[in-house]
């Protein structure tokens, strides 16, 4: 009895279970069951099957040099009175009285009539002018920029320049990184084979295509098997930016270790050189740097300029007056920047002239020049001191600005 009373109650769980399964899929099916569709599309409104005005059509080219607003635009059917009421039009946002010469200027036709025409004013913006109605409107936009971060990575083989164009970025991006390392390492002595390096920067992208480079984010520099780190910090309360080591040291020493950011060494510090032109055996108390005319000359310290001129046989010279008891000196320019005479405050890194062959000299190039305590000295033996480290306030927020950072410059570079 017990056991056809168990195989009874078997048999009325099976039963209910069926019935509750079968519940469910009545549920679902009334759940999902699409509601019945007209028998006819609903009637479209006519004014949607309007055709639409085409775009309009952009007729571009570059300015030639001295072109005026009025000989742009009098070939495309403008009158005289048409551009004199544009131009005023336009002047209090942009005087077309000074069309810069080089850039792009499209014209917007529609149909018939041109309806607007821009004005490149700089790789970001640009001047448009809406013709629609009279008096014409003016404006400046901008054109679409993004910014990418992307990951580059490089070994020498033969210079800096070249490993960064081997990796696919332009020469300004060695020059970027040079600066950024030049107050450690010196790119026209210290540079080894096989030394690499990794960094960070932003690209800025204008309509779609490249536009420049921004900031350095982060970089390492493995050089003669020392690795140099550097990540910049934008100090929050006054918006300056500087480079700084993963533990808060500062990247900068008290001089740069060249006056210019890419050359070659052509004759170093002795105390006996046969001179060039007066054939005889003298001391050469600089550094000979060969780059080409006109390349940027830099102080390679905070200062202020005691000497800029001519002296005889340096040529164009600028002597600089530093702290601690240093000085320097700059031989055989072409010019000097605008603003270098006696007495002008400089910073290091700033431009004071450029590269020549005035005074006694066989071709361009740069003397550069140290002096200690009224002493010359070996610029690329001399110890220099580092600057201050980054101060202790803003600690906490570069150090988890850097573990960001670092995270980042252990990623592939594919994976950018």
């Amino acid at each position: 009895m017990r056991a056809r009373a168990r195989i009874n109650r078997k048999k009325i769980l099976a039963v209910a279970i069926i019935l509750l399964l079968l519940a469910i899929i009545t549920i679902i099916l009334l759940i999902n069951r699409s509601p019945e569709r007209p028998a006819t599309s609903p009637k479209i409104p006519e004014s949607s099957l309007e055709s639409q005005p085409p775009p309009p059509v952009t007729e571009e080219f570059t300015i030639p040099a001295g072109k005026t607003i009025t000989e742009l635009l009098t070939p495309f059917g403008f009158p005289p009175s048409r551009v004199i009421e544009i131009r005023e039009a336009t002047k209090k946002v942009f005087d077309l009285a000074r069309i810069p010469a080089g850039q792009k200027f499209r014209l917007l036709k529609q149909g018939q009539t041109y309806s607007a025409f821009q004005l490149d004013l700089d790789p970001e913006r640009f001047l448009e002018v809406d013709l629609s109605s009279s008096p014409p409107s003016a404006s400046i936009k901008s054109h679409p920029v993004t910014r990418q971060l992307v990951l580059v990575e490089g070994v020498i083989k033969d210079s800096l320049i070249a490993a960064v164009n081997q990796a696919g970025e332009q020469d300004l991006l060695a020059l970027m990184m040079a600066e950024i390392f030049g107050w450690v390492i010196d790119f026209y002595v210290d540079l080894r084979q096989d030394d690499s390096f990794r960094l960070l920067v932003e690209k800025k992208y204008i309509n779609g295509q490249f536009g420049g480079y921004g900031p350095i984010l982060a970089a390492r520099f493995v050089n003669r098997n020392q690795v140099f780190e550097a990540y910049r910090y934008v100090f929050p309360d006054s918006g300056q930016a500087d480079y700084f080591e993963a533990g808060g040291g500062s990247l900068r020493k008290e001089f740069l270790k060249s006056p210019l950011r890419y050359a070659r060494i052509t004759s170093r510090f002795s105390s006996s050189r046969l001179h060039p032109i007066r054939k005889i055996y003298r001391p050469h108390y600089g550094i000979d740097y060969a780059a080409p005319v006109g390349t940027p000359v830099q102080a390679t310290a905070d200062g202020v300029v005691t000497f800029a001129g001519w002296n005889g046989a340096a040529g164009r010279m600028v002597r600089i007056r530093h702290k601690n008891a240093y000085e320097t000196m700059y031989l055989h320019l072409k010019s000097l920047a605008s603003e270098i005479k006696t007495g002008a405050r400089v910073a290091g890194g700033q431009v004071i002239g450029y590269v020549g062959s005035s005074g006694e000299s066989t071709g361009p190039h740069l003397d550069y020049r140290l002096l200690y305590h009224g002493k010359y000295v070996n610029p690329l033996s001399w110890k220099f001191q580092p600057a201050e480290p980054l101060p202790s306030r803003y600690r906490p927020d570069f150090e988890k600005k850097v573990r960001v950072l670092q995270m980042l410059l252990l990623f592939p570079a594919t994976y950018f």
